[in-house]
């Protein structure tokens, strides 16, 4: 239950939902591209605001009521806008990478099933993230404090899971490990509609294999020796028997039963999209979009007591495992499509996507080479030109007359298409002078030919001058 506010926040709370509400109706309009001027207003609102809050509370404390969860919507959505318009180093649009890096690491830790390779690149993702804010954060100390102790919560998670793993033999790594793999593959077939009989069987054989190492229930080392940590190996088998055996029982029906089938339908639709956008996110994905995704994701999570979800009499159905690996792939897309985000701003995403096409279909052409005219290039030529044409003084400017976010990475892009088609013509151009080259020769041959086989001893008019001599000597 969240603590009360306290008089002296609750001017701050005010400010802070006018500012969420603005944000809103900002997420809402479709109209036209976000301004980068009103997003950074906004900004330094809430910065004005989280000064004043960090005047009147305690560094020593945690707090933990509607001002903090109305400030992280903010915060959350804020970093979307900030994405959105290509800042993606700036400071604000930090807070939502780490947010999602959060949940993802909150879970993974209830599971308890990972390995050294799945902390490994959240690890690098959190060095990455601490080295932009130590070097960005100069501007905004009170935001920076945040979002440091936000990371090193990260920190303390993932230190908790390396420490977790360490305690496990070198003896049982290697099993440990592939458990770790079949119970993800066994809960992605359980996500799964339709029969599992062919995919489930040599899983299900597998594990027996595993089991049949364990002598009195331990499995052993070199010498016989029974290593430490048998009970995160031995309870991460019978779990995988657990799961094979829930989508065995549920073979012939639903993968769900019917009180949580509710659940199972939004959180199956919810990661159909997220798909898609992993797909076409460069063209279709706005990144304020993911903030319904994510808010959706939060409700569903929250229905859930002791880490399961619970049938109207308070029960625990079957099917579980389903609905939690739905969830941890909803958050890990989510997650995916926040790291994916490119510094371009939403107004140059459109010219940054065309450029990219062009590059890539020059690119085609020149490793494959074939035969292809001056006329072929044109289509590039005339795109390369339109792009051209909308800069002014070597800027792409912006509808309100600022210059957008990402005009290093379009104008790379654009050079790199130039050099392309200058390397097609030059190609052409060759070609061009190899067949002249051919030709001339051909010519020449034929012209050798011809003479060669029609040239007499003499000229015609030395041989009639020969020949009227050898008359008129004649007797």
């Amino acid at each position: 239950m969240t603590a009360p506010v306290p008089q002296e926040e609750l001017p701050i709370l005010e400010a802070v939902i006018n500012i969420r509400n603005r944000l809103t109706v900002l997420k809402r309009d479709r109209g036209e591209y976000i301004k980068a001027s009103d997003v950074n207003s906004l900004y330094q609102a809430v910065v004005k605001q989280v000064t004043k809050l960090n005047d009147v509370r305690d560094d020593n404390t945690t707090y933990n009521n509607r001002l903090d969860t109305t400030l992280a919507d903010v915060f959350s959505l804020l970093s979307l806008f900030y994405l959105t318009i290509g800042k993606t180093r700036d400071i604000p649009a930090i807070y939502s990478q780490i947010a999602s890096m959060r949940q993802i690491l909150r879970h993974i830790d209830e599971s308890a099933v990972y390995n050294e390779s799945d902390l490994a690149p959240f690890r690098r993702r959190i060095g990455d993230l601490r080295q932009i804010v130590q070097h960005e954060g100069k501007q905004s100390n009170a935001v920076t404090k945040l979002l440091e102790r936000q990371l090193n919560e990260c920190d303390a998670i993932v230190q908790s899971l390396e420490e977790n793993l360490s305690v496990l033999s070198v003896e049982l790594i290697p099993i440990h490990q592939r458990l770790v793999t079949i119970r993800r593959q066994l809960v992605a077939l359980a996500a799964k509609e339709g029969s599992h009989k062919a995919e489930l069987k040599p899983l299900q054989e597998e594990l027996r294999k595993i089991d049949s190492k364990r002598v009195d229930g331990k499995f052993l080392g070199p010498g016989g020796i029974v290593p430490a940590s048998q009970a995160i190996c031995s309870s991460l088998l019978e779990e995988c028997f657990d799961i094979a055996q829930e989508i065995k029982a549920h073979e012939d029906s639903k993968n769900v039963p019917d009180t949580l089938k509710p659940i199972h339908e939004r959180l199956s639709g919810i990661r159909t999209e997220l798909e898609s956008l992993v797909l076409t996110h460069r063209w279709t994905l706005r990144e304020t979009d993911l903030w319904n995704y994510s808010s959706a994701l939060q409700e569903i999570d929250k229905l859930r007591v002791d880490g399961k979800f619970l049938d109207a009499e308070g029960g625990r159905p079957a099917g579980q495992y389903i609905l939690l690996y739905l969830l941890r792939r909803c958050y890990g897309l989510i997650y995916r499509l926040l790291s994916a985000s490119e510094p371009v701003s939403e107004e140059l995403m459109p010219i940054a996507n065309k450029l990219s096409t062009v590059k890539k279909c020059l690119n085609e052409v020149l490793k494959y080479g074939g035969t292809f005219s001056a006329r072929d290039l044109y289509p590039y030529q005339l795109a390369l030109f339109q792009i051209d044409s909308m800069r002014k003084d070597g800027k792409f400017v912006g509808s309100d007359g600022s210059i957008p976010e990402g005009q290093g990475i379009v104008m790379a892009h654009l050079n790199e298409c130039h050099e392309l088609l200058e390397m097609l013509k030059e190609s052409l151009e060759e070609e061009g002078e190899d067949e002249d080259d051919e030709e001339f020769d051909d010519d020449d041959d034929e012209d050798a030919g011809e003479s060669e086989g029609t040239r007499s001893p003499l000229p015609d008019s030395v041989e009639g001058s020969e020949a009227e001599e050898e008359q008129g000597n004649a007797p």
